[in-house]
């Protein structure tokens, strides 16, 4: 049994007491953990059923509370109900490179392949004496004024969770040897610029 707080997100309402059931690991010295009036965050189905019972959507889908956990959750639940949320990336569908007008100068553009079939680019620009930056959109046209994701942002998660980890070859199909040289070492800025993604959990916790 369980009392709820706060509902961050979900349909129907909830209960204020609920039942559910958890497989923990024993601890340290090979007993149950203790959780009695321990505060926690789940993510769970509701079973709607009259005594309040849901199912975890994984096996590690109850997590101790911290404040900065339950900011980060709503945060990034926000980002997801939002009409514009970043879809999920399932691969790289094109690149190039255009060389500027003077040597080092130059624009790499990158087009993501979504589950949604929403578009997602990437826009890199080489300025003469400037810091390379990048962008990202998420329209058919380049947003002027956009910019790289905050980390632990969902557009950010999006990115450094499920980019190639090299450009694939077979986006660069039908560009020069130059310039398709040069837009892997953009896309390899803008990996190196996301940084490690910090997911890592494993099939088996999942559920079903």
């Amino acid at each position: 049994m369980a009392t709820t707080n706060a509902l961050i997100r979900g349909q129907g309402g909830i209960p204020e007491t609920i039942r559910y059931i958890i497989d923990l690991p024993l601890n340290e010295r090979g007993r149950a953990p203790k959780i009695k009036r321990q505060p926690f965050i789940i993510f769970a189905r509701n079973l709607t059923t009259a005594n309040g019972d849901v199912q975890l959507a994984a096996r590690d889908a109850q997590i101790d509370w911290t404040p900065a956990r339950d900011q980060r959750v709503r945060s990034l639940v926000r980002e997801i109900v939002a009409r514009n949320a970043a879809p999920a990336i399932t691969g790289v569908g094109s690149a190039f490179h255009v060389p500027g007008t003077i040597i080092g100068e130059g624009e790499t553009q990158i087009f993501l392949e979504t589950k949604s079939g929403n578009p997602v680019s990437i826009t890199i620009l080489s300025r003469e004496g400037q810091k390379k930056v990048w962008a990202v959109s998420l329209s058919e046209i380049v947003d002027e004024a956009a910019r790289a994701p905050v980390r632990n942002s969902l557009l950010w998660y999006r990115l450094a969770c499920f980019l190639p980890k090299s450009l694939p070859e077979e986006a660069l199909a039908g560009d020069s040897a130059s310039n398709a040289n040069q837009a892997r070492r953009d896309y390899d800025l803008v990996i190196q610029d996301l940084g490690n993604c910090p997911r890592t959990r494993s099939p088996e916790y999942r559920i079903g």
